[in-house]
């Protein structure tokens, strides 16, 4: 079975992409999903994330936006974050690759927003980054009721430019040219990789 990582900056229409390949009956690893069924209500990293920022619990459950407000100030606070739950989201990797191979899937895609910034292109086959212009994609984030100016900033801070993505990338899937164009390139990496795998057995 082949892995494929799909990345992109805040914006740039990575989870429209990740549900094409759904479309496509590709198995599709969602960490950003994964991350919301641990912060909910009894979820995995409720205790030891209340026990490291007690503010963050919110009637049983992790709030995200305040978790947010702590970690964007504070850079210890996030590698301690970091420390909490990469291992808890880790595993829900792990059952994920383990139930696709049970279901005979050629192709997987891991779904990670920091695929790159976190290592994880090292457990991937191949990369693909979601890409849009610099132009599009703001307008794509400040039309979000939460985000503000400042917000997003701290948020680009964070994350790998998207020229340094794009160049790590094995493809680049642009979604400045509306759906049509996007599903076009995504069946084409999909076919591709899938005659790859069987090539290789």
């Amino acid at each position: 079975m082949i892995i494929l990582g799909l990345t992109g900056s805040i914006g740039m229409g990575k989870s429209a992409t990740a549900a094409m390949f759904a479309e496509a009956d590709i198995p599709v690893y969602d960490a950003d999903a994964a991350v919301h069924s641990i912060y909910a209500r009894g979820g995995l990293a409720v205790e030891p994330l209340g026990e490291r920022f007690p503010s963050v619990v919110v009637d049983g459950a992790v709030s995200r936006q305040k978790l947010r407000d702590i970690v964007l100030e504070d850079p210890d606070a996030l590698k301690d974050l970091e420390a909490i739950v990469h291992p808890l989201v880790g595993e829900t990797q792990s059952q994920f690759r383990r139930d696709a191979i049970h279901g005979g899937a050629k192709l997987a895609v891991l779904d990670i927003p920091l695929l790159y910034e976190t290592g994880g292109d090292a457990r991937c086959d191949y990369t693909a980054v979601v890409t849009a212009p610099a132009r599009v994609q703001r307008a794509r984030v400040m039309m979000r009721e939460e985000m503000s100016e400042e917000d997003f900033e701290r948020i680009l801070a964070k994350q790998m430019p998207d020229a340094d993505k794009r160049a790590r990338a094995d493809f680049v899937i642009s979604t400045a040219f509306g759906f049509d164009f996007t599903r076009t390139h995504v069946n084409a990496i999909i076919d591709l990789l899938t005659r790859m795998e069987e090539a290789e057995r």
